[in-house]
């Protein structure tokens, strides 16, 4: 029977060509993938032919509902995928036998050590979650009873989220300019209605991102992230050392969602070091519909200290990466260069005879000026070449013909190229000026340049700690760095992203240099905190590359947090300090947030928490179960809520809210 069924449903999908591959098979991921985003071309097939509405389908009065999860199993259990031509030429990271491109689990954060915790699938029939001591463990293990339900995890499946993804109310908004704290009553915008007011925002990037694509969907121009490095050594509470296939779910539940943010002429950048640039590479290339540009490599220490420890195990290291992506092709950067000595082979001296036509205009070789006017020694040159830069140049090879045409000709010719470039040439060859090589340095002087290519050796490491007047000891990444990326891929006005914004040298950088920008945070980073470095900003911070861009101060920003609800509950149980404290804490619990609603409350009250296994395990492990009975869908309060009096919003906080999504 189950055979037979298995043809007629493999016939019935056949009928759809999007679900064939080049061969005529049928391609189960494509399928499942349908089935997953419930696509409307796909269920009304199933809903058109009498056996799948049967057997898929319940009928609810006159309103057919479909089992989606019954359709998926049903496709599992009897392979329903002939297709290979999928697998054939794909490389990607895989966990459960899946790709990771092809998984929906939503991973939502990592707010504390060591909790990696992951709930199953719900079920039509249901089961009910329950927790019993191990022996052999020395620990509560998770058991069901009919329903395999979450209890509280940080991965959610697809089928498990209800209302996650709204966008969220916003509490706490202030504005910050040089008078300090001030009066806001709306968002600034433009012409366009489009908000020009820097944001800071607190809450989990993840969430805070889906609330951000209603105003801000397509207006991205850069987005720069530093997220944990997934090494269990980063100085503040991310839980970031779990394994590969999570850390990456996490980093790909954020990148499907940044994307949209980004404008055709958009960049991502993502930095990282040795740990994940690899995995993270091939799920960015599976992952994003964005264009792979380059992966430059960043000095971002020095072969000392610490790290000469184990140099007979292995080399110190000292590099980390920044995997670009282009939102299209072609998107041009604009070219970044780094300090070098002078090159003589700029050679070339133009004398003008007090003329603007460049045909009174003679060239002679520049030992003839030096000579005339007796200089010598190398830095005499140098600093003369520094003043005169813009008179002297070099040759170089440029196979185009209007600069062959100009071969013997020994004045200087200014043409057009056949890409509708301005250029000079002489003598055949394309001009290139030495003034085009100076830049100023990290002290804010003129000095010569190169170009850089994808080895970056030349960033001032040393004190970051101090820059912004935030002392963070490990994980700041250095204002020029930052600097650079932002001057390479954007243009003054445009919109910078940082949603692991941490201790704010993104928002930082962006400030001093005409850059509005969004920064996401969770977690609390006390006096090392990005609004304390941003009024430090506003204030005249001289630190980082204040010299060099001149920054004196000004400007503002604006703050916000998503409105917490359930998020409130796992702050509480997490400043616990106790288990006398977490069981104190179980009747505000119960009364006051939203427990998931298959949680045995009596149970767990009355007999769990007095068992001397329960009291034996360690304070983490125990918030850990009293988080897991939390929804997770009520994190924070969406807005469609907002007014509810739950919630306890201001009016205030109601009206900006309104005013942000402009409702």
């Amino acid at each position: 029977m189950t055979e037979n069924f298995k043809s007629v449903l493999e016939n019935i999908l056949k009928k759809d060509k999007r679900l064939v591959d080049d061969s005529g098979e049928l391609n189960g991921n494509l399928i499942h993938e349908y089935a997953s985003s419930l696509d409307e071309g796909l269920i009304e097939l199933l809903l058109n032919e009498e056996a799948t509405r049967e057997k898929f389908f319940l009928k609810v009065k006159d309103v057919y509902v479909f089992k989606q999860n019954d359709f998926k199993f049903f496709l599992d259990e009897n392979k329903i995928d002939n297709s290979y031509t999928q697998y054939a030429n794909r490389i990607g990271l895989s966990t459960g036998g899946k790709f990771l491109k092809d998984i929906d689990d939503v991973v939502l954060d990592f707010p504390y050590k060591d909790c990696v915790l992951e709930g199953g699938q719900s079920t039509e029939e249901g089961t009910d979650t329950y927790f019993e001591y191990d022996e052999n463990e020395q620990d509560y293990i998770e058991k069901e009873a009919k329903r395999k339900e979450i209890f509280f995890n940080q991965i959610l499946a697809k089928d498990e989220i209800d209302r996650l993804t709204e966008p969220k109310a916003f509490t706490n908004i202030k504005r910050y300019t040089e008078k300090g704290e001030d009066k806001i009553t709306s968002f600034n915008r433009n012409e366009k209605g489009q908000i020009t007011d820097n944001l800071i925002i607190k809450g989990n990037n993840l969430l805070a991102l889906h609330s951000l694509h209603e105003q801000f969907q397509g207006k991205i121009k850069l987005i720069y992230i530093d997220p944990p490095y997934n090494t269990g050594d980063d100085e503040f509470k991310y839980n970031d050392k779990f394994n590969h296939s999570t850390w990456l779910t996490f980093m790909s539940n954020r990148f499907k969602n940044a994307e949209k943010l980004l404008n055709n002429d958009g960049f991502l950048v993502v930095q990282c070091d040795d740990n994940e640039q690899a995995y993270l590479k091939v799920l960015m290339d599976n992952v994003l519909k964005m264009n792979f540009l380059t992966t430059i490599c960043v000095q971002m220490s020095y072969v000392s200290g610490e790290k000469m420890a184990h140099i007979d195990k292995k080399p110190p290291k000292i590099k980390e990466y920044l995997h670009i992506y282009s939102k299209k092709t072609g998107n041009k950067i604009i070219p970044q260069y780094t300090t070098k000595g002078v090159d003589f082979e700029y050679n070339k001296y133009i004398v003008k005879n007090d003329s603007q036509n460049s045909k009174d205009w003679d060239v002679v070789n520049l030992n003839e000026i030096f000579k005339k006017h007796k200089i010598k020694d190398d830095e005499q040159k140098e600093e003369f070449m520094l003043e005169n830069a813009s008179l002297i140049f070099n040759r170089v090879r440029n196979k185009t013909d209007v600069f062959k045409n100009t071969l013997g000709n020994k004045k200087l010719q200014k043409i057009t190229t056949p890409t509708g470039l301005e250029k000079w040439a002489w003598n055949g060859r394309e001009v290139v000026f030495l003034s085009d090589r100076i830049i100023t340095d990290h002290e804010g002087n003129l000095t010569y340049s190169q170009a850089l290519g994808d080895i970056w050796d030349d960033i001032p490491i040393v004190n970051l700690y101090l820059e912004g007047d935030v002392k963070l000891l490990r994980g700041k990444k250095p204002e020029f760095l930052i600097n650079r990326i932002i001057e390479m891929l954007s243009k003054p006005e445009d919109i910078i992203l940082d949603y692991h914004l941490g201790s704010g040298t993104t928002a930082a950088v962006c400030h001093k240099n005409q850059r509005q920008y969004i920064g996401i945070e969770q977690l609390d980073y006390g006096e090392n905190d990005s609004v304390i470095r941003l009024k430090n900003v506003i204030n005249g911070d001289s630190t980082g590359i204040s010299e060099v861009v001149d920054w004196k101060g000004g400007g503002s920003f604006v703050y916000c947090e998503l409105a917490k609800n359930n998020q409130k509950a796992i702050d509480k149980i997490m400043s616990c300090k106790s288990l006398e404290e977490l069981i104190a804490l179980f009747d505000e619990l119960y009364e006051k947030y939203f427990l998931n609603y298959n949680v045995k409350v009596r149970e767990f009250k009355e007999k769990i928490v007095n068992e001397n296994e329960f009291q034996n395990l360690s304070l983490e492990r125990q918030k850990e179960i009293f988080a897991r009975m939390l929804d997770l869908n009520q994190l924070y309060v969406n807005v469609s809520d907002m007014e509810d009096s739950r919630f306890k919003l201001s009016d205030k906080d109601i009206a900006l809210t309104k005013n942000f999504y402009q409702i």
